[in-house]
């Protein structure tokens, strides 16, 4: 038996040289191959990352063009908002001159009315006492005129700002 195992054993130490060169080329490929497919999965990972990057740059110019739109947009509705309040100001100012000169009216009309003759002053009375009533309406009525147009001149102006404000907001996103 021993000479029989002694025939065979250069054959199964040139089978066992065989079986371990095919092995390690076998490893050798298998290495090689994942070199190669890591370098591919890096240089990928490396432009995604230049991609990621450069999105975010324009995401970032394209939120501050938005926001210097909605600034813009925001400065000019002040400036508008100010120009109602001056215009406001100025037309309560003359509404104040128009209500002192109705109750000027109405007080020479009452004092007119005092000192009529006694013919006359019932219906001197009746038509002073609907002076002194349509000069108080006339005040009540300018007075809520004004109120109402100062709230209606705000309103439009808040209203221009944020039509601005999205009109801005529309444009930046349709040119990106």
């Amino acid at each position: 038996m021993n000479a029989i195992l002694l025939r065979f054993l250069p054959y199964i130490a040139a089978l066992a040289l065989v079986a371990g060169a095919l092995f390690g080329a076998y490893h050798h490929g298998v290495t090689v191959t994942d070199a190669k497919w890591q370098g591919e999965w890096n240089a990928r990972d490396t432009r995604d990352a230049a991609a990621k990057a450069n999105n975010e740059a324009a995401e970032r110019t394209r939120e501050q063009a938005r926001q210097q739109s909605i600034n813009k947009a925001i400065q000019n509705g002040q400036q508008i908002i100010d120009q109602v309040t001056a215009d406001a100001a100025t037309a309560r100012a003359s509404a104040d001159s128009l209500r002192g000169a109705a109750d000027k009216l109405a007080a020479r009309l009452a004092a007119s009315e005092a000192s009529g003759n006694s013919c006359t002053a019932a219906a001197s009375k009746a038509a002073a006492h609907a002076a002194v009533l349509l000069a108080d309406v006339l005040k009540r009525a300018d007075q809520r005129a004004g109120e109402l147009a100062d709230a209606a001149d705000q309103a439009r102006a808040r209203g221009v700002t944020c039509e601005q404000a999205y009109d801005g907001l529309i444009r930046s996103s349709a040119i990106n």
